[in-house]
């Protein structure tokens, strides 16, 4: 290679460099115009100490639905159905997921996190980057990746007002909270040496349920954390949100990072009365919400209709009966 071959390469490689922080620059500029968030008693608050409620919609596993993952779905979200949040849900071990397949898979999934993070910042929304047990049931069978993943996304993210951390969507299989909390503490400290401000979401077990029994030994020495409670309606009733009721009388910061109409499997009929019943206690308390699922996938808890193609614009019509529901509630 000749010297100027050589030169002209490095200016290049410096001209792209200069030109991703520019544009990194530009990110983080636009996440600055969305009010830091705190968790101040059991609310979530901006810097004024106002209670903010954030409301909004959660994608399906990154690995089977990348394409919803768009500026012009999360824009057009944020307009036509007035969401404020966006998640993105990273299974770690189903379907290619993060722990279980290869370098160039996890680079793939680490894409989607950073256009999703820059889609959801350009339209104006907070966004949860979701760390998405499942079959793995203990957070601890993968705590050295979660350790590794969340280092960089700290790293990357620190600037962003608008970022937070799911560290364990949702532990199961008997896992107790002792184990929970440890795990907890290992990947709280983590994000803290980078990110000092962000809300972190923390899981609780069976399922993020049981809220009443982390509320008696919540994490110590940090701020900005909440404690995850999921439901179904056709699944959980009053009993949970008794739980709830009970976590919140004993001062655990709630957020429902996930949640449906359907049953627990996230199919079956939509129970649209306890639904009701569920997000009026939610509306009541300032409690945040997350509905799943931004799909077309052929269950009842897809936002989307079975049979629609398209990956952004849609209209009433496009939408699932759970779709069309949550919409209407939602405006």
């Amino acid at each position: 290679m000749t010297k100027r071959k050589k030169y002209r390469n490095r200016a290049a490689a410096m001209l792209l460099v200069f030109l991703m922080a520019a544009a990194l620059g530009g990110i983080k500029a636009e996440a600055a115009k969305l009010p830091a968030l705190q968790v101040k008693g059991t609310k979530l608050v901006n810097a004024k100490g106002k209670t903010v409620q954030l409301k909004g919609v959660s994608t399906h596993g990154l690995s089977w639905f990348p394409q919803y993952v768009n500026q012009k779905a999360f824009t057009g979200m944020k307009k036509n159905w007035k969401i404020n949040v966006v998640r993105l849900a990273m299974y770690t071990a189903e379907y290619n997921g993060y722990c279980t397949g290869d370098d160039q898979n996890r680079k793939n999934l680490e894409k989607l996190i950073d256009n999703g993070v820059r889609y959801a910042t350009k339209a104006g929304l907070y966004v949860i980057i979701d760390w998405h047990i499942l079959s793995d049931g203990n957070p601890k069978t993968y705590q050295k990746q979660a350790v590794s993943f969340f280092k960089k996304m700290a790293k990357k993210y620190k600037g962003y007002s608008n970022v937070l951390y799911e560290i364990c969507n949702e532990p199961n299989g008997g896992t107790g909270w002792s184990t929970i909390r440890s795990y907890a503490n290992k990947i709280v400290k983590t994000i803290r040496k980078y990110d000092k401000k962000a809300v972190i979401l923390i899981g609780t077990p069976t399922w993020s349920q049981d809220v009443d029994t982390a509320a008696k030994n919540p994490l110590k020495g940090y701020s900005n954390l909440m404690y995850t409670l999921h439901f179904y309606a056709g699944t959980h009733g009053q009993s949970l949100r008794d739980k709830a009721s009970a976590a919140l009388k004993a001062g655990l910061p709630l957020f429902v990072s996930e949640f449906g109409i359907s049953d627990a499997s996230g199919n079956g009929k939509l129970d649209k009365t306890e639904g009701k019943k569920w997000l009026d206690f939610l509306d009541k308390n300032k409690i945040s919400y997350v509905a799943w699922n931004l799909s077309n996938k052929g269950e009842s808890s897809a936002l989307l209709k079975a049979s629609g193609q398209k990956t952004s614009g849609w209209k009433k019509s496009d939408l699932s009966s759970w779709g069309k529901w949550y919409t209407a509630r939602l405006s």
